[in-house]
């Protein structure tokens, strides 16, 4: 005599969820002291969608990692592309982007860990002094944070040769 059984499909979603959360690496982001950083938008809710952003995209870079690796970034200082013109002050805050001295830079520590091993650490200024050249950028022109995320994808990248 066979035996059917029959699975819930929220029994296999919930496994299969659970599955995917394990394959792959979690990122831990940590922003010290952002009332101190060099360059964040005036308004507060302004600066905690700035530190909310930047956590999404590392978010997404660790679920490119390796099973069981995890990423612990300390986020030191931020200095955002572009200038703040302060003249041009409103309810949201104008950044003009010239290229010229005022490109983007992240100052972070960080710790690449497999089975809480350390295999990689170190402290890194991350920054893209050429960030308006003709370089392709796939994210698109009203996204926010554009310039740094591409710039993130670059070092994230290199942490993983």
């Amino acid at each position: 005599m066979k035996r059917i059984f029959h699975v819930p499909p929220w029994l296999i979603g919930a496994t299969l969820a659970f599955t995917l959360l394990q394959a792959n690496g979690a990122v831990t982001v940590t922003f010290t002291q952002p009332e101190n950083y060099v360059d964040m938008p005036f308004a507060p809710w302004e600066r905690d969608r700035v530190m909310k952003d930047l956590q999404t995209h590392f978010d997404k870079l660790g679920a490119t990692l390796p099973s069981g690796q995890d990423l612990k970034i300390e986020i030191l200082d931020i200095d955002l592309a572009g200038q703040i013109e302060p003249q041009t002050r409103g309810t949201h805050d104008l950044r003009i982007m010239r290229g010229r001295a005022d490109w983007p830079t992240i100052q972070l520590r960080y710790r690449l860990e497999s089975a809480g091993v350390v295999i990689k650490s170190g402290e890194s200024r991350v920054n893209d002094m050429n960030y308006l050249q003709n370089r392709i950028n796939r994210y698109a022109a009203n996204e926010s944070l554009r310039y740094e995320k591409r710039m993130l994808d670059e070092w994230f990248k290199t942490l993983q040769q």
